[in-house]
């Protein structure tokens, strides 16, 4: 009996592959990628452009509400001992925001046009002049093989 292996499609695999899109997507802008030493909640990439430095914050969203796709912003725990609080994106400590949704589609939003909110919608005209080339769909990946019976 053959199985099949197929990884699963975590929230952290998600968040991985959207960093690596946002890594592409960066390095084909021309600018150089670097990684916070230690994990950093408000920044997840630095991008040096040369003639500026952005510290880059990346969001995945593969929900979709009212013909837009919702994108959370704020951070509230991720673990068994949160403490109530809510963490919102701030343009102060970081300066842009990377997103890739379900389907391929990408932004590359500065924060100071963000304001202060928990989350936004993407795919109408709002954000529309950010949007970006289009990547690779979110969960993209080979369909499990058939299982075959000896």
């Amino acid at each position: 009996m053959i199985v099949s292996m197929e990884l699963a499609w975590t929230p952290r695999r998600q968040g991985d592959a959207g960093e690596l899109s946002a890594i592409n997507w960066l390095f084909s802008a021309g600018a150089q990628v670097y990684f916070p030493l230690f994990t950093n909640s408000d920044v997840d990439l630095i991008a040096d452009f040369g003639d500026r430095i952005d510290r880059v914050q990346v969001k995945t969203s593969t929900c979709w509400r009212g013909n837009r796709w919702e994108v959370t912003l704020a951070t509230r725990g991720g673990n068994q001992s949160w403490s109530g609080l809510v963490k919102r994106l701030d343009a102060a400590r970081c300066d842009a925001l990377f997103v890739h949704v379900d389907d391929g589609r990408r932004w590359y939003i500065p924060a100071t046009v963000l304001g202060g909110g928990s989350g936004i919608l993407l795919g109408g005209p709002k954000y529309a002049d950010y949007e970006v080339e289009p990547g690779a769909p979110l969960q993209a990946r080979p369909p499990p093989a058939p299982e075959r019976r000896a």
